[in-house]
């Protein structure tokens, strides 16, 4: 553990000259919404809130978000095979059917997912390669977010259409791996109203065998203003066809060349779309404050060969969702403010698994349907939260959720644990429950509070102590409750429950910024499957962590920015997971995929006249792969450039070379069935792009 912790302490000791990832002009002056669902200067935010704005999307070009939000503390996106993904925001990485439900995935503020059908591949379902900016709050969210904002929040805020005649742009890219992809926004405006077309469509052959896919993103916005009001309609549209490769076996098997190509699920695919619309309608309301009104529609269908399972099942899920986000404010004075609002959702989702052929020596897996289900969700929510200029330069928020999750579900095939004709599963004379057990009809529903205090106190002109206390929650998702193994006929868990406190330093001097935040988190009544393969819920985890951002001005071109994190998750309770001996004790032991140090670094030149530089370094440290601690990965180190060059009449040229010197290492390190697994990293990558706006 020594090299890592060397590492990250320089990383440390640099931003602590430093933070942020803006000068100091642009970070005082930088507006976010995750907060609170509206604009507020950043610094006035207790939360620990970062921001990578569209300069920066645009530099980085990434083929994948991890690229995106690697330069965010506290924040780790594992990049899967294509644009498959796992999100770790001051977690460790996680996984199963309940996993995604830790974290809220958000498109202008409303959730891309209905509550209850998370997607751990949720990032693939949004356009962060066009996004005017991306918005994380890492840890609980606050009052206007509820289910599902246990350790963080992502929010994909769409570009804007301009208000001053024309936008418009085009880029080619391609690649690595016959990489091509084709972006483009065309749009006008003028001072009351005005729209805004964007595409991205890219195609990847892939870097392992039988591994490419085909993605569009097409989105389209509308804004228009009056006197006394305002109206913007948001369309996205994703389209994902992705031939899948899985997880290589063995010790280092991601460093041999006769291996790190393989593919072992070659008919492995994932094929997803998605639609999405919301509309937001503000209007003035007396006394000078606000009404919002947010109505929104989603759907999506998907299908993929689940090549982590055995006998690899195919799964075909699909749900249809509406939703009102309502919302009331009103000012209290120069400086304060207190809103309130209601939140509703309905949601049908289905839900269907089939197996092709049985396993062979495995008679609890036959051939045939697993699962056919569907489940009608409800969510109701109030919220109020005031923001409060007790005293100059003291200022507090705080926000109180009450919120209720509904399902009614209805099981399309034979309860039970039996083959989908009836059949017990076993040896003739000795049956036996098959693995997949189906519940009988059923409804459930959950309640639960959720809050959120904070302090912002200037200390100095330009410095400030933060700090923050949460409460977060997530009930269990549907599939939680609704697919069942090895005979278990009901799922009687409980929605996990999260506190959270932390306490940071932020400010700016002539030259350098600067961020720290130290941060304590419980976690009650975790989800989880145990050694009988029954979902239930008890455990608990406890996390604790450092992170750091800044940024040193070096003279007029160079700049120095980095960010890092130094935490700990753990197991708080002895519990008998899935896979492990009867009677091992893992408390205290590290969450497997939770590293305790990573990070980053990045020097960037800007020359004055149209030409920027970023050299990037990415550390990520030593991870433990299973509970008991006996497996681990080791870290790797990786060096990424970019270089843009503007031309004249608008045009540029961009150049990413990516993992610069070569580097063997893995996305993601897995050890389970007696072998290490990994997700392999790309070896280097050269893109190249053209690119034309309107200047």
């Amino acid at each position: 553990m020594r090299q890592p912790f060397r590492l990250s302490a320089c990383i440390a000791g640099t931003v602590l000259l430093s933070a942020s990832l803006h000068p100091q002009a642009a970070e005082l002056e930088t507006v976010v919404v995750t907060a609170n669902r509206a604009d507020r200067p950043l610094q006035t935010v207790p939360s620990s809130l970062s921001v990578v704005s569209a300069r920066e999307i645009g530099l980085i070009g990434a083929v994948h978000i991890s690229e995106a939000l690697a330069r965010l503390p506290g924040t780790w996106i594992s990049r899967g095979n294509g644009q498959e993904n796992l999100t770790a925001i001051r977690s460790p990485v996680f996984t199963g059917a309940g996993s995604c439900g830790a974290f809220y995935i958000a498109e202008d503020g409303v959730p891309i997912r209905p509550s209850g059908f998370c997607n751990v591949n949720a990032l693939a379902e949004v356009n962060g390669e066009q996004a005017e900016r991306i918005e994380v709050l890492r840890g609980p969210g606050t009052a206007v977010h509820g289910a599902n904002a246990q350790h963080g929040v992502i929010n994909v805020i769409t570009r804007a259409p301009p208000r001053e005649g024309t936008d418009r742009a085009v880029a080619l890219e391609a690649g690595a791996n016959d990489y091509t992809r084709l972006l483009g926004r065309v749009g006008e405006g003028d001072a009351s109203q005005g729209w805004l077309l964007t595409l991205n469509a890219s195609h990847d052959d892939g870097y392992k065998d039988s591994s490419g896919y085909e993605q569009q993103k097409f989105g389209y916005r509308h804004d228009l203003d009056w006197d006394g009001g305002h109206f913007s309609s948001r369309y996205s549209f994703i389209n994902l066809e992705q031939d899948t490769a899985g997880f290589i076996v063995g010790d280092g098997s991601y460093r041999r060349s006769d291996t790190k190509r393989d593919n072992p699920n070659p008919d492995s695919f994932r094929d997803n779309r998605v639609h999405r619309w919301s509309g937001e309608l503000r209007l003035d309301a007396p006394g000078g404050g606000e009404f919002t009104l947010t109505p929104y529609l989603r759907r999506q269908d998907m299908e993929f060969l689940q090549h982590f399972l055995l006998g690899q099942p195919l799964e075909e899920n699909a749900f249809e969702a509406a939703g009102l986000q309502a919302g009331w404010s009103r000012p209290l004075g120069a400086d304060s403010l207190i809103s309130a609002g209601l939140d509703g959702e309905w949601a049908e989702g289905s839900l269907q698994e089939t197996q092709a052929e049985p396993v062979p020596g495995i008679s609890t897996l036959p051939a045939g349907k697993h699962y056919d289900y569907r489940v009608d969700s409800g969510m109701s929510a109030a919220f109020t939260q005031l923001e409060w200029q007790a005293l100059a330069g003291t200022r507090i928020v705080g926000g109180l959720r009450l919120e209720r999750q509904g399902y009614n579900y209805d099981n399309r095939m034979i309860d039970g644990a039996t083959r989908d004709d009836g059949r017990p599963c076993g040896p003739p004379g000795s049956p036996l429950p098959c693995r997949y057990s189906r519940p009988q009809d059923r409804s459930d529903s959950f309640t639960q509070w959720s809050w959120n205090a904070g302090l912002v106190q200037d200390l100095a002109p330009q410095h400030s102590l933060v700090l923050n206390a949460a409460r977060g929650f997530r009930p269990p998702q549907t599939a939680e409750l609704y697919r069942l193994q090895a005979g278990q006929t009901v799922a009687d868990i409980d929605p996990e429950q999260i506190d959270s406190i932390e306490a940071g330093l932020r400010g700016a001097f002539s030259r350098l910024d600067y961020s720290v935040v130290v941060y304590g988190m419980e976690k009650r009544e975790v989800i989880y499957q145990d050694s009988d393969r029954r979902n239930v819920s008890g455990a608990r985890t406890r996390h604790r962590g450092v992170e750091f951002s800044g940024g040193l001005q070096l003279g007029s071109h160079w700049r120095l920015e980095g960010d890092g994190t130094l935490a700990r998750h753990t197991y708080d309770s002895a519990d008998a997971l899935q896979g492990l001996p009867p009677g091992t004790d893992i408390k205290g032991n590290d969450i497997d995929t939770a590293p305790r140090s990573f990070g980053s670094l990045r020097l960037s030149h800007d020359s004055g006249a149209g030409t920027r530089t970023e050299l990037e370094w990415l550390r990520m440290g030593r991870y433990f792969l299973e509970p008991t601690e006996s497996f681990d990965y080791a870290g790797h180190d990786l060096l990424n450039l970019r270089v843009v060059h503007e031309l004249p009449q608008g045009w540029s040229l961009t150049a990413r070379l990516t993992n610069l010197l070569d580097e063997d290492y893995a996305e993601r390190a897995d050890y389970a069935f007696g072998d290490y697994r990994y997700f392999v990293g790309e070896p280097r990558g050269l893109y190249l792009q053209i690119g034309w706006e309107q200047p």
